[in-house]
């Protein structure tokens, strides 16, 4: 085997670990994100975003670009170095080479955002559901492309679905 083929094997292994851990990479559409954040959650410079499997930071260039902090959590190496290139000259960008499901949320989170598969939103919800309980205050929660089963949807624009998240008192979540 080659170089180049022993590179290429080391991909394609990075990128189906990264699905079996969580979803495949799906780039977010740009013109989908303006209208989101138009219709569903209007971003200030007082929020947080934390997107979840963050990709090539598409989600997050946006996020800056209205003003708001973003933090993306990916789990592709090779994602977050392409990421962190391409957002490097955004100092309101932050990627993480981190696990969604291991990781704490930055205190100042207001919205989490994420490209959830099916077999995981509700777990996905069922996550800040804890770090609203944990942080003491209202997280809110957007979905792409999957609504989160026997959960009240806020809002939704497109593929694009909003939950409100309030700390539970004296519960689990």
């Amino acid at each position: 085997m080659t170089w180049l083929g022993i590179v290429a094997a080391c991909i394609v292994a990075v990128f189906a670990l990264t699905v079996i851990r969580g979803a495949p990479y799906v780039p977010s559409k740009r013109r989908d994100l303006q209208r989101a954040f138009d219709e569903l959650y209007i971003l200030g410079k007082k929020d947080t975003l934390l997107d979840i499997g963050s990709g090539d930071g598409v989600v997050l260039r946006a996020v800056a670009k209205r003003g708001a902090t973003a933090i993306g959590y990916e789990i592709n190496p090779l994602l977050v170095v392409l990421s962190r290139w391409l957002s490097r000259h955004d100092p309101k960008v932050t990627v993480k080479l981190a696990d969604f499901w291991l990781a704490s949320f930055p205190a100042k989170t207001t919205i989490v955002y994420t490209f959830g598969e099916s077999r995981d939103i509700a777990k996905m919800y069922r996550k800040v559901q804890r770090e609203a309980n944990m942080l003491n205050r209202t997280l809110w929660f957007m979905s792409l492309g999957f609504l989160v089963p026997k959960q009240a949807v806020f809002k939704s624009v497109g593929a694009h679905h909003l939950y409100k998240i309030a700390p539970l008192q004296n519960r689990e979540a």
